[in-house]
């Protein structure tokens, strides 16, 4: 046997061996552990989820998670991946699932928000996992050049900055915020 060969986790024994103290995210099977966000980065990530939480619950559409909610998108080997925010709509929140286990799938809407120590080709790489697994709307959000990459599509890519406003059309319709209030 390769001496270099790696045992790959699934996502249930990543769930029983998860370190609270740590944020980390199983990636093809093997634990990736994750820096914590500089405080821009999580002051950006709450103003956003707090208004999107709002919305989502004041219109009874389903459920809005913090990045302490795991998303099981793939197996064999496992990705568990855990955006900033995510929203689940209540017809995904139907398909059967243990509660206190990673969701199934992805979620309907992703949000990443980069932070200083995030790489950019780590960040696209989720986007594209997430698209894949059946994610309808990814956000990225960039603090440092105030812009929100929204991806509908692996191709379709839309760039909004100060001056324009975010929708969370198709998705969560009627969603809206300006963008400068993300980064006030």
């Amino acid at each position: 046997m390769d001496a270099e060969a790696k045992t790959l986790l699934r996502a249930e024994e990543f769930l029983d061996l998860a370190d609270g103290a740590k944020f980390q995210e199983l990636v093809a099977g093997e634990v990736i552990d994750l820096a914590p966000a500089g405080k821009e980065s999580a002051r950006i990530t709450m103003r956003l989820g707090q208004r999107l939480a709002g919305f989502v619950e004041a219109h009874g559409l389903g459920e809005v998670l913090a990045s302490q909610g795991g998303y099981l998108i793939s197996r064999d080997p496992d990705t568990v991946r855990a955006p900033d925010v995510s929203f689940i709509s209540n017809e995904a929140l139907q398909r059967e699932h243990d509660p206190q286990g990673f969701f199934p799938g992805a979620p309907d809407r992703a949000v990443e928000v980069v932070s200083p120590s995030d790489r950019m080709a780590y960040v696209e790489q989720k986007v594209r996992e997430y698209l894949a697994a059946g994610c309808k709307l990814v956000w990225v959000v960039l603090p440092q050049t105030k812009t929100i990459h929204v991806h509908r599509t692996p191709k379709q890519i839309e760039v909004l900055s100060v001056g324009e406003t975010l929708t969370g059309e198709p998705v969560i319709p009627s969603f809206s915020v300006p963008v400068e209030e993300i980064f006030a």
